[in-house]
């Protein structure tokens, strides 16, 4: 087995019926899902049986994909497969602290919860959405950004060719005709709010208060790299509350944090929790890597008889 991170997914990349087969599966999983559900009833089978429409929303999509997360982590390390390091995408950054040793499950699940009513809260309080653009390069939507109004932001740095933009609903319809003009595609991403951006600075004060109030995370066992800096999350404990913080308002430099990977020594990369687009993002935006994305009990069993 080479050097391994786990990535774990974030919003936008929920779906009805995530990750229940685990519970079955894996005694570790299915620990995690009944934490959740006596942290939070009903987490489990919202899980199973949401639609997609009830998925978007931020209060149900965050404890969704945070479970589904960590459950996949837990089985493969179950299985022995140990990562190096760990990196999470938004939301997925507090998976990846938990299964780090920052929190335990029941911190974890609560936190994030804190997080998503935060977030929610932040969203109806100033409207607004996000768009993935493509076909153009970073430099470019930072200038179509720029031109489409002043509340409209770059939030996510996905790959080269894939940029995240948040802000208000007028300034985004704005930004779909720039970016049809200059030859690029924009496409709506399933969330509910204009996550990452100065929108969200409500939610950043409200947790960073609730991380304050004997919620600070433990030291890491593993080295998770943070969304905001692409290097590892620091070791003092008040600067990783701080960074934790401030991560829902700032932006997502992924591809500095897949390149840092791969500079560290990491080749294999595993998504872990609902859905493609990490795997996605890395093919796009480094060579030589293998690259797995694990969601099902199945694909659990079938990348730990190949790496473990």
């Amino acid at each position: 087995m080479g050097s391994v991170a786990f990535l774990f997914a974030g919003q936008g990349a929920q779906h009805p019926a995530m990750g229940v087969d685990l519970i079955e599966a894996s005694p570790a999983a299915a620990e995690v899902f009944a934490i959740a559900d006596e942290v939070r009833p009903g987490t489990s089978e919202q899980c199973r049986s949401a639609s997609k429409e009830e998925l978007s929303q931020t209060e149900n999509t965050q404890p969704c994909v945070f479970v589904h997360d960590l459950a996949v982590a837990v089985a493969l390390r179950e299985r022995g497969v140990v990562p190096a390091a760990c990196a999470g995408f938004s939301l997925g950054e507090v998976a990846a602290l938990t299964f780090a040793g920052a929190f335990d499950t029941r911190a974890g699940f609560e936190l994030v919860c804190e997080r998503a009513a935060l977030m929610a809260t932040a969203a109806e309080r100033h409207p607004g959405g996000m768009r993935a653009v493509i076909k153009l390069d970073a430099a470019q939507v930072e200038g179509l950004a720029k031109q489409a109004g002043e509340d409209c932001w770059p939030v996510n740095y996905n790959s080269p060719q894939q940029t995240v933009v948040a802000g208000a609903p007028e300034a985004l319809q704005e930004l779909d005709v720039l970016v049809k003009e200059a030859g690029g595609r924009a496409m709506k991403v399933a969330v509910s709010g204009a996550f990452h951006g100065p929108y969200m600075a409500e939610a950043t004060c409200g947790l960073a208060a609730y991380i304050e109030a004997g919620h600070a995370p433990s030291p890491l066992l593993i080295p998770v790299m943070a969304n905001m800096t692409a290097a590892p999350y620091p070791a003092d404990p008040q600067a990783a509350a701080e960074m934790l913080a401030n991560q829902v308002s700032h932006a997502v430099r992924w591809v500095d944090t897949l390149h840092a990977l791969q500079d560290q020594g990491i080749d294999t990369f595993i998504e872990v929790g609902p859905g493609k687009t990490l795997s996605g993002l890395v093919k796009r935006t480094l060579s030589d890597v293998r690259v797995y994305s694990c969601e099902t009990a199945e694909q659990v069993a079938a990348i730990a008889n190949e790496l473990a």
